[in-house]
């Protein structure tokens, strides 16, 4: 797996808030406890692309998790135009001709993910939304695919990532979404595991929103989960 020094790096915060003023609060009271943090679309629809401009600015890493996909100019004009935010890590769906458009727009520092399918999924979603294959078999097809485009990274969830490391290789990334403390409760999640269980399975990088977010000690849970990867 890639080399990560600190291991608190291991950890993405996502700041899944409705404004840039709760989340700088939220970084501010989860202090040195972590250093990377994921925007998504309701941050960044209200401010979060200069927000992680500031972050990357001022050394924290930031994850742009936007999942582009579109007609293939379109996903390398876009792509370009988040490597000059300063993000360490930028999502786009795990479509070929998207993630080959990726490819064409990642400039030096920024690494692009390829989200397989969504954790929120599971097999029966997948069958509504068409596809004739199971979430597993999907996963699969799609991280093969990434790794012949050259793409930098999967996200998938925890219970696949064994067999996606079979597939990508040692060097690519796995970042997981869908994580929970124990007894933390599940949301919206279908597919999930704890910390400790994804770093058992060989995953780089956990995503873990509401179980911070909504903590009395934010600090304190990410300080926990940290400790739990270790």
């Amino acid at each position: 797996m890639p080399e990560i020094a600190d291991p608190r790096d291991r950890l993405i915060v996502a700041l899944d808030v409705p404004g840039v003023a709760e989340a700088e609060a939220l970084i501010e009271r989860i202090g040195d406890a972590a250093t990377f943090y994921k925007i998504g679309y309701r941050l960044a629809y209200a401010g979060g692309l200069a927000l992680a401009e500031r972050l990357a600015a001022g050394g924290k890493k930031v994850f742009l998790d936007l999942k582009l996909h579109d007609i293939g100019n379109t996903v390398e004009e876009g792509v370009r135009s988040a490597s000059a935010l300063g993000a360490t890590f930028l999502t786009v769906h795990a479509y070929p001709q998207t993630m080959r458009a990726a490819v064409r727009g990642r400039r030096a520092g920024l690494k692009i993910l390829a989200v397989t399918v969504l954790t929120s999924y599971d097999d029966a979603d997948a069958a509504e939304a068409g596809y004739s294959l199971p979430v597993a078999d999907l996963v699969a097809r799609r991280a093969d695919q990434a790794a012949e485009i050259g793409i930098d990274g999967l996200v998938c969830s925890a219970a696949e990532a064994g067999a996606v490391r079979g597939i990508v290789g040692p060097d690519r990334l796995i970042v997981t979404p869908g994580i929970r403390p124990a007894g933390a409760e599940a949301g919206d999640q279908k597919r999930v595991m704890t910390p400790g269980q994804a770093r058992a399975a060989g995953i780089d990088h956990v995503v873990v929103g509401r179980p911070i977010t909504g903590a009395a000690d934010p600090r304190a849970v990410a300080r926990a989960i940290v400790a739990e990867m270790g």
